[in-house]
């Protein structure tokens, strides 16, 4: 099996009641709600191969959390075609809700006033885990996560990065195949982010498990994703490599000098838009079709002891991703 998930023409339509302002408005739509339709995907189209780690990113609202549910058997599409490991997800077979796990950062399935190893011990029965497996799995995983010796610490004394540690493995126990992860480092300090993004990555490596994240954490896309797909007003707008992102929508270059005297140094901005100016250094945005002529007046006009051309750094693509730059 090449692809693990296969999605076609996808459409995910809502119906939400649209209350009006005041009493009256209030009692109009208690009486006779008006509806209102919300597309929430339109016409969503991509494959995922088995074993690949993809970032699904988009500004709030852009359909990224509404695929997962449907790819995970949660919503029932409106029109389109999807198939996970084989499976049509909202048939929600056992064969396949045993294959995927969706962890997402906002929510949890710990029991709060209990050990964390109480859902352990439900997941084993729910997932039919032999023993032995559930043995290993829970060890390998504990330690992976650096969390073995708080699971039988009530989940409300935990911190938030040691629950969602939890929440991980509490997913993680039965071995899926395909995981969807939505902001699964949401409101993690730096430490608890960068175990999490370790655990993902190595987890990915041995099983082979087939990903998709979704994240506004610029790490962990740069850390984690080679491939991404973005997504706005539920169209899907870019679908390859993170370098290709840059690429394609970085529309300026970066040129860095040194300067050896401040001899004109007010006139920099006829060679583009300053981004930062503290004698000795410059730093300036270019067009990159001026890159080259900009270059050349900067040597001619300035005293530069050194310069560099550089790309746009992948972290304010991304910044424009979850703005919605890209669409505009």
């Amino acid at each position: 099996m090449d692809k693990a998930i296969i999605v076609d023409h996808l459409v995910k339509n809502f119906e939400v009641n649209v209350k009006e302002p005041g009493l009256t408005g209030a009692i109009r739509s208690l009486i006779k709600p008006l509806k209102k339709a919300v597309h929430a995907l339109r016409g969503v189209s991509f494959s995922i191969q088995t074993g690949e780690l993809v970032g699904f990113i988009g500004p709030n609202g852009a359909g990224k959390t509404t695929t997962l549910k449907t790819l995970s058997g949660l919503l029932f599409p409106t029109s389109g075609f999807v198939e996970v490991l084989e499976h049509d997800p909202w048939e929600r077979k056992p064969e396949f809700l045993k294959q995927i796990s969706l962890v997402m950062g906002q929510k949890n399935q710990l029991w709060w006033d209990l050990p964390a190893i109480e859902t352990f011990e439900l997941n084993k029965a729910i997932y039919e885990i032999p023993t032995r497996e559930y043995e290993e799995n829970l060890n390998e995983l504990t330690t992976l996560l650096e969390i073995k010796k708080h699971v039988n610490t009530p989940v409300r004394k935990l911190s938030l990065g040691q629950r969602m540690r939890m929440e991980l493995i509490a997913s993680l126990l039965h071995k899926p195949k395909v995981l969807f992860l939505d902001e699964p480092t949401i409101g993690l300090d730096v430490v608890a982010q960068q175990k999490v993004r370790d655990f993902i990555y190595e987890y990915n490596k041995k099983y082979q498990a087939t990903i998709i994240l979704t994240s506004h954490n610029m790490d962990d896309l740069i850390n984690l994703a080679r491939r991404v797909i973005v997504i706005d007003e539920g169209k899907i707008l870019f679908d390859g490599a993170l370098e290709e992102l840059v690429s394609r929508y970085a529309k300026e270059k970066i040129i860095k000098a040194t300067l050896s005297s401040e001899d004109n140094i007010k006139d920099l901005d006829k060679i583009g838009k300053i981004k930062k100016l503290a004698f000795p250094e410059v730093v300036i945005s270019v067009p990159r079709s001026a890159t080259a002529v900009a270059a050349a007046e900067l040597l001619q006009n300035f005293a530069v002891d050194d310069l560099t051309i550089e790309e746009v750094p992948i972290e304010d693509v991304i910044r424009k991703v979850f703005r919605g730059e890209l669409r505009k």
